[in-house]
Parts: structure tokens; sequence; C-alpha cells
């Protein structure tokens, strides 16, 4: 009998958390320095910890350490702008820590230093046992402040580990607070986040078969995206979270469909005697891109629903291999898996130039998913035959989560969770 095993999200069982390993940074970061928030120093450390890994594993920020700096204000009063402008420092950081009984919240202050003015006052809130929500939240502001970007620290990260046993996992942007949300002895695979990040549909092969499951992230609740006797694959949610596009094999041919999740009925997408699987959606649900091998080898394909009994259009030509496409948030383009040579990389592709970019040079990089704010992607790699997270930035930064435990794979970013 199969074992399955299913953990909510907010259990305290943790197995194994992802260490954070910078690989390189950008050329010309933001040069930052954050002092020590005032208040409770056991929070303010915590705090302040949570911080600097965040922006540092963005790449795009030059943390400064108290020991380098020639003065520290713990106010607006004190600051003497000239103190870190002769150590080209950019951006200063204050904050202070103010307890309320069993609720915590969190007032930081952003100072343009070669303005030599204040930027920002934010004020976060949170509850003390939840120190790490609230150096996410405080990220994200500080982030967003200076990049003009939105920032993705308080994100999720859903992704598959094997030890044995395989689980499905989902940890902070940054890899710690990892939770297992589904244990099983079968393989799972493919999983995806709902546009409203409260239900992931992935695939399990508990029956003996190939099946898509949908399961509600806070209860753990569970159910079979559809019943059906063929095998069924590769689940992905339309924007509006109201249907999802899967691969199945009703006549022994691997062909797309669409799964309306209200009535549970199928729309069959593609009809060829050649695989067609890995679909996504375009930002606004317009289009449906997936892989086919209709041309002869992998490439990507796009479908455009708004218009009747529409034919599929081949958008990559470059190499014999394209394949897991995703679009960008904003719709300027896709990320790709692109074969060159031998090696697997992750690449980029905008509609509006004929040429792809590839992001990343390792041997075997696959299954990328980009974060909300299109700025920042996670991937799969192997490393000494192990499995492991890695992720590039559009602006060239690198980064690793390798789990201290078992081989990692198949990462899904969520959406904004505020």
């Amino acid at each position: 009998m199969k074992k399955i095993l299913f953990i909510l999200i907010f259990s305290n069982f943790v197995i194994s958390e992802l260490v954070l390993e910078i690989t390189q940074g950008t050329e010309n970061p933001y040069r930052v320095a954050i002092l020590k928030f005032e208040g409770d120093q056991t929070v303010s450390n915590n705090i302040n910890k949570i911080i600097r890994n965040n922006l540092t594993r963005s790449g795009e920020f030059d943390l400064f350490v108290n020991e380098d700096l020639l003065s520290f204000p713990t106010n607006e009063t004190e600051i003497i702008f000239n103190d870190f402008k002769i150590l080209n420092i950019d951006y200063l950081v204050l904050g202070k820590i103010i307890k309320d009984g069993l609720n915590i919240s969190v007032v930081y202050e952003i100072f343009d230093i070669n303005k030599g003015k204040k930027i920002r006052t934010s004020t976060v809130y949170g509850v003390p046992n939840k120190n790490r929500q609230l150096g996410h939240y405080v990220s994200d502001g500080i982030y967003e402040e200076i990049t003009g970007i939105k920032g993705i620290a308080s994100t999720k990260i859903l992704y598959v580990t094997e030890n044995e046993i395989f689980n499905l996992m989902v940890s902070d942007a940054d890899g710690s607070n990892e939770q297992i949300l589904l244990k099983s002895d079968e393989p799972i695979i493919s999983p995806a986040w709902s546009p409203d990040s409260k239900k992931v549909a992935y695939v399990s092969f508990e029956t003996g078969m190939a099946k898509v499951f949908i399961q509600d992230i806070a209860s753990g609740k569970r159910e079979l995206a559809i019943e059906n006797s063929s095998q069924i694959s590769s689940p992905s949610w339309s924007p509006d979270g109201k249907f999802l596009s899967l691969t199945m094999y009703q006549d022994g041919n691997a062909e797309i469909y669409i799964l309306n999740l209200k009535n549970r009925n199928l729309t069959r997408l593609t009809n060829h005697y050649s695989i067609d699987t890995e679909s996504s959606w375009s930002p606004k649900g317009s289009r449906i891109m997936f892989t086919s091998g209709r041309s002869g080898s992998p490439q990507l394909y796009e479908i455009d629903l708004r218009r009747f009994n529409a034919k599929p259009r081949r958008i990559t030509f470059d190499g014999n291999y394209n394949a897991k496409g995703s679009y960008l948030p904003n719709n300027d383009g896709f990320i790709f898996v692109h074969r060159e040579n031998l090696s697997f990389q992750i690449a980029i592709k905008y509609f509006d130039e004929n040429f792809i970019r590839p992001l990343t040079n390792a041997q075997l990089d696959e299954s990328p998913s980009i974060s909300p704010n299109g700025n920042v992607i996670v991937y799969a790699i192997k490393d000494d035959g192990m499995g492991l997270l890695a992720g590039v930035t559009l602006s060239g930064a690198k980064f690793r989560l390798p789990a201290k435990i078992g081989y990692v794979r198949e990462p899904a970013w969520s959406g904004f969770l505020r």
C-alpha cells in the first residue's frame, strides 16, 4: 500500500532548510548601511540578519557592517551625512522595534545620502514569534524604495525533495522556514501555485498513474483535478484561477487540454501526433505556450486563445532544444530551457528581439520559474550528482540554495502575498 502523508504549512515539523550561497553579484551594487534597530536587541539582531540575507541574495546590494562606519546614528537628528558620503555609501537605513503586549511593529527609515534627506518612513506589524516575516516585509520595502521594483522576500517557493521518499515542500523565498505539504513513496512532479497562492496543483503517481491533484495550502485538503483513466500531467493555472491547462493522453498521445475548474469540462487545445506538453499561460490569459516535438525537436509554440480554431505558432528557432517556457510577468518575453551544444541552460527571449539571451552556463539547468516581480529566476541544477536550487537575476547576480539533506528539484515561485 502506498503511503501518503499530508502536512499543513503551519506545522512545526521541518526536515532541512536550504542554505543560501551567493555565487555572483552585479557589477554596480547599491551601497547601503543598515544599522542595528533600536529596541529589543534579540529581535533586532534576528531581523537585521534576515534583511541582510535577503538584500545580499539579490546580488544588487553591497551592505556595510558597523565596523566600517564612522558614526552610528540612532535617529534622523544624529545623522552626519558626510560620514557616510565619504565612504561612498548610497543609502542609510535606521529602525526601531516596538513591542505592545502580544503585538510587535518595526518602524524603519531610509535616507538618500547623496541627496541628504529621508526618502521613506514605513511601519510593518506582526507578532513576536514571526520575526522572519517582519524581516521579509522590511526587506521588500527597502528593495522597492531603492530599486523601484517590488520586493519578493515575503513570497514563497514550492519544490520537490527526494531522500528515499518524495516531499512536496514550501519555503520562504530565501530557502528558510521549510515546511512539508505532502510526503509520498511515489514521485511528485510539476508543482504549480494558484494565482492567489492559496492552492497548489501537482502531479502524483500514488494511484499508479500520473494524476493531477489540487491541494489547499492552509487546510491540507486536496482533490483530484479530474476523474479520468488517462495519464495527466503538467498542470498550469490560468491567471484568473478558473482553469487548468494539462497534458493528457486521452487517445494515447500527449495533447494540451484546458480544464474548467467549476464544471470540470475539458476542451482539447492541440491535435498532433507529436508530444505536446508543458503548457503555461500568458499574464492576461489570452495565449498559451507549450513544448512540442512537431518540428522534429522540442521547441516552444504559442496558441492565441482569442482566435477561433487558432493554429499553434512556433516561437523558438535557435538550436534543436527549447522547452519548459514561461512568460515574463510584464509579457515582454519568456524564459525557457535551451540546449547549447551539450549543455542545458536557462535562457530568456524578448518578443521585440530576434535572438535569445542565455542566463546560465552550467551543464544541466532545468525547471525555471520566474519571480512575480519578473526580476529573478529560480531553477534546478545538478552538482556532484546532487540536485539543488539556484537563482539568477536579470541583472546577472547568481545564488544557490542547496538543501542540507536530499535531492531538490522542480521549483515554483508563488505570487505576491501582500
